[in-house]
């Protein structure tokens, strides 16, 4: 048996694959800490032979960096679950595991994701190949500095892009403001100065953000995922529209930017990583 598994900001979700059937699960990432909810399979299962997670922080070699918005009681996870089971374990970024499923599902060798959910992240691969960095954290956007907020984020900055262009960004603002919680496109309905700013705060994020991951990435494939962006599938063709003003021009020729035809990239590309396609 082969366990796969997405930690989000806000979910885990799972996949058991067996010889005959899928199990699958999903609960509360806050309510359930991921070493205890994967002994609790263990213990279910015994015959899990390869354990694939997709990630929402910072993952190196087996071992987790940063998770701003998740607790971890064991950090060194490979180590710590190779040494006690007769299994393979491999963890990776959400967005690594993320674009190696857009690249897979495109057939390209370069292709740029950017996923608005809980977080804000991206990943590119160029020349068929993962761009890491020397500690696996290139591209982490969402922490890259953008303006000063009367929040810190998970990181301990105030400044972070995350605390504008993400859902719990804009669920910071809202609850700033005394606003009531909505989806953006339901805020985007209102008028009032508040509503407005929340709104357009967010929207100035999203497209500083994507015109600088062009400019500096180059890529044929830019996908758009999370569920921020599949809730509000307008903002694809919005950025589309104001883009030119934003990134570099000969960066914005003959790029694609599509939304994600996946259900779940993390998740297809935590199944990737028993492979190491894109090691």
């Amino acid at each position: 048996m082969k366990l796969f598994i997405d930690v989000g900001g806000t979910y885990l979700r799972s996949e058991l694959h067996g010889p005959a059937d899928i199990l699958r699960q999903k609960v509360s990432s806050q309510e359930h800490e991921l070493i205890a909810f994967i002994e609790s399979k263990l213990a279910e299962h015994l015959i899990i032979s390869f354990i694939g997670i997709s990630f929402a922080g910072q993952v190196y070699k087996g071992e987790i960096l940063s998770s701003p918005n998740l607790h971890i009681s064991q950090p060194k996870i490979k180590e710590y679950f190779e040494s006690r089971y007769t299994l393979r374990l491999e963890i990776d970024n959400d967005l690594n595991c993320a674009v190696m499923a857009e690249a897979e599902y495109f057939k390209s060798d370069s292709v740029l994701a950017l996923y608005i959910g809980t977080g804000i992240g991206s990943a590119l691969i160029d020349g068929g190949r993962l761009v890491r960095g020397i500690h696996n954290q290139a591209f982490e956007v969402g922490h890259i500095p953008y303006k000063e907020s009367p929040f810190t984020c998970g990181c301990g900055k105030t400044n972070c892009l995350e605390l504008f262009a993400s859902g719990s960004g804009l669920n910071k603002w809202m609850e700033y403001f005394h606003m009531h919680d909505l989806p953006l496109n339901e805020l985007e309905k209102f008028q009032d100065k508040k509503s407005t700013d929340v709104t357009s705060n967010f929207k100035e994020a999203l497209l500083f953000c994507t015109a600088t991951l062009i400019t500096l990435s180059n890529p044929k494939i830019i996908v758009f995922g999370g569920g921020v962006m599949k809730r509000n599938a307008y903002l694809l063709e919005w950025l589309k529209e104001n883009l030119p003003g934003y990134a570099f021009a000969n960066a914005l020729d003959d790029v694609r930017m599509l939304a994600t035809s996946l259900n779940n990239g993390s998740m297809e590309g935590a199944k990737l990583l028993e492979e190491n396609f894109y090691a």
